[in-house]
Formats: structure tokens, sequence, C-alpha cells
């Protein structure tokens, strides 16, 4: 089992500023930390897109069902533009995107192909005006529809090559760069996949900019039968399809979605203990912080209160942001939070929401504790010097960790600096 991966630096870290006295340097979180400039005004770009779509140098991830291939545990595995040529032909952004709506074909099933970004370390020769860089895409192999013979050939040369698809619900050994790499290329995928027809008419959508919005066209080149007098034809010619709400107004666009969810370290009033929790299908003595959903018009403070209140019956009073983890299970943005408890709300009760099967006060020096010798992934064993029985927690790869470390590393301790 590989170990736990480095977590990636922080952005600026040598670069003192005013802030970085204030408030310390920059968290940040696994997931976090990509390596490529996502340049996202050049994805609608048809002469950029094109380029780097069949440029030598371009690396491709492939994802089967979600799962990345991988060259070990530990590191991506890329494909080039002659292995997926047979998926993907020589150029799926040949069209605009304009040319692409008016041929829309609602019958055939187009690989999504998405740009990730350029790595700006690595010149390989790509230019485009000011920008260069090596391109990264994201394909999705998954075997399906029109095109299910030719994405079951690129998967079996891949694992040809000794290359394997890493299932599993986490991915979480990936060094940090390539999980941030990953995190992008999964979420979208994902999002598309959740997202083939329009919320506004149900009728089928097309992917667009590079994979990151969805149109619904006016017209669909399809043979598909309609009724015409009582009787039922087939329409050689593009059809008008029906009438949608996403044709009005602004845009015609539906764009992925990212959802935002509250996570929070909870102090005592007197700062020392940590309210913990656990959910009923986790491994006996493993706790963590508490999390849950933003509502709409909910400021992220409000949540953090409302959550911990709805799961453990604690109030809250001040409540401050630490950090924050993209998590793309599938796309949620975990907002991290200190919160203290109000001198008089610090009783545990959970008749509200039965989420929890058991929340706790812990004292800080058991945390720190279980900090250096209890943490490891769900289903993995702790460190070697880890006692049966004691305190369990999440990894330093979960933002609930980073959380916890804070608490225990003396952010509430008073001064000119502080210690988030």
């Amino acid at each position: 089992m590989p170990g736990q991966p480095d977590l990636p630096d922080p952005a600026h870290a040598d670069v003192d500023s005013m802030l970085s006295r204030k408030f310390g340097r920059e968290v940040a979180n696994y997931f976090s930390g990509s390596p490529l400039n996502r340049v996202s005004f050049l994805r609608a770009d048809h002469g950029f897109i094109s380029k780097a779509i069949t440029h030598p140098s371009t690396s491709f991830l492939l994802l089967n069902d979600l799962a990345p291939l991988t060259s070990d545990p530990s590191h991506l595995a890329y494909a080039n533009h002659d292995d997926v040529r047979k998926l993907i032909g020589n150029n799926p952004f040949e069209k605009t995107e304009q040319e692409m709506i008016s041929a829309y074909n609602s019958s055939i099933t187009l690989p999504l192909v998405l740009f990730l970004g350029l790595d700006e370390t690595k010149k390989d020769g790509f230019e485009h005006g000011i920008y260069s860089g090596t391109p990264f895409f994201a394909i999705d192999v998954t075997p399906k529809g029109s095109v299910e013979k030719e994405a079951q050939s690129v998967i079996e040369e891949m694992k040809k090559r000794g290359l394997a698809f890493a299932e599993g619900r986490l991915n979480m050994t990936l060094n940090a760069p390539e999980a941030a790499i990953f995190a992008q290329a999964r979420a979208l995928t994902d999002w598309n996949a959740r997202n083939p027809f329009c919320g506004g008419c149900g009728q089928p959508t097309l992917s667009i900019n590079a994979g990151t919005k969805r149109v619904c066209p006016p017209t669909d080149i399809a043979s598909l039968p309609t009724v015409q007098g009582g009787a039922t034809t087939t329409e050689a010619t593009p059809r008008q399809r029906e009438a949608c709400v996403t044709r009005k107004g602004i845009s015609n666009l539906s764009f992925p979605r990212t959802d935002p969810t509250v996570i929070m370290a909870v102090v005592s009033h007197d700062g020392k203990r940590v309210l913990l929790g656990r959910q009923k299908r986790w491994p006996p003595h493993w706790y963590s912080t508490l999390a849950g959903f933003c509502e709409p018009a909910e400021s992220v403070e409000e949540a953090v209160r409302r959550e911990v209140w709805e799961e453990s019956g604690v109030l809250l009073g001040r409540v401050v942001i630490h950090s924050t983890q993209p998590w793309p299970y599938p796309a949620n943005l975990m907002i991290g939070a200190i919160g203290q408890a109000l001198p008089d709300g610090e009783k545990i009760h959970l008749e509200h929401d039965p989420e929890l099967e058991d929340a706790k006060w812990v004292e800080i020096d058991e945390i720190e504790e279980a900090l250096r010798v209890g943490t490891s992934g769900l289903g993995e064993a702790a460190g070697s010097e880890y006692k049966e029985g004691g305190l369990r927690l999440p990894p330093a790869t979960a933002i609930a960790n980073q959380l916890l470390r804070a608490v225990v590393g003396g952010f509430l301790d008073a001064g000119e600096t502080s210690k988030i």
C-alpha cells in the first residue's frame, strides 16, 4: 500500500506580504494546486483548440467510467494523439461551435473531449500567440453508444502496455499535482455524463466549449420518426426541435455545477476541546469533523452554525473560514471553517438530524496524539504506534485533518500573527 502523498505547496509561500504576516501563509488542500493554466477564455477559440488537440506534445488523460488511467497508484498515465485517433478522429474540434450546433445529430455518440489547460513549465513546441506549454486534455473512453467498439479498443491497448484504470470511489494516493489534474477531469466528465438532457425541455444536449458547457441545439439532423398529419415520417433534413426556454434570454447554455459544502472544526468555548462526530458506516473508533451542504440564500457562516446545531445540538458563536478543498465526488467545494461554541451551547444531543451515530467533545491532547499515530484512509490501517481503541482520524489528504491540525497548532492563541 503506498504512503500518503504530499500536499500541494501553498501559493507564493516564499513571498512576504501584509496578509501573510497577519493571517499566516495560505493553506493548500489535496485536489487543489493544479500545475495547469486553464486559460479558460481560449476554450472557445477555434484556432487554439484545433491546434492544441492535434499537437505532437499533447497529453491525454483517459477515464473509463470515471477511473483514471495510471501507471501506478501514485502516477497518472497519458496517451498521445495517435493512441486515441480511432476514437476521437483526427480533430474533434474541426468544426466551429456554431457549425457543430448546426450539424447536431442526436443519434451519433460523440466522445467527450475536455480541454484541461497548459503546462507552461514544459516547452514542447506548442505556441498560440503569447501562450505556450504542453496542452492537456481528458477523454471519456467509457464504452457506450455508437463508439463502444472504438472505446473498448483504446482501453485494451492501454492495458496491453501494463497500464491500469484506477477503480474505486476515491483516488487519494496520486501525487498532489496529478491529483488536481484528475479532480478537474473527473468533475467535468461526471457533470457531462449526468446532463445528457436539457433541464429546460428534456431534449438531448451537445457538449461545447471544450467540454465545459452544454447547449440545447434548435435543430437535429438525426433520422428520427416524427408525426405529420397522423402518419409517421422520417426526415432527411434538419428538423426544428421543440421550443426551449434556454434559447431565450441571455444564453443557450448549461454550465458545470459546483456544490458548496461546509466542513468545520468546532472548539469549545474555553478552547480546550473539539467536537467530533461519527457515522454508523465508519470503522470503529473513527471520528471526524462535522460537515454539510450550504443551502440557497445562506451564508457560509450561517451554514456552519445550522449544520452543527442540526447534527449535534451545539450552538456556535464566531465562525472563521480556514481553507477550501475541491472534492470531485462528484463536484463539491469543501469550505473549511473553524467555529467556537457559545458558553451555554455546548450540550450535545442528536435528536434533530439522525445523520450521526455519535458526537463527543475530545480533549486537544487526545486529538494531537491521534493526528500523530491514528490517521489513515477509510479501511486502511493506522500508524505502527497506534494502540487499538484509540481515536482514529482522517488522513492529511482530507481537509478535516487540516482543520484539526490548525486547532491543535494554536490558532486560538492571542497575538499579532494568526496561526490559521
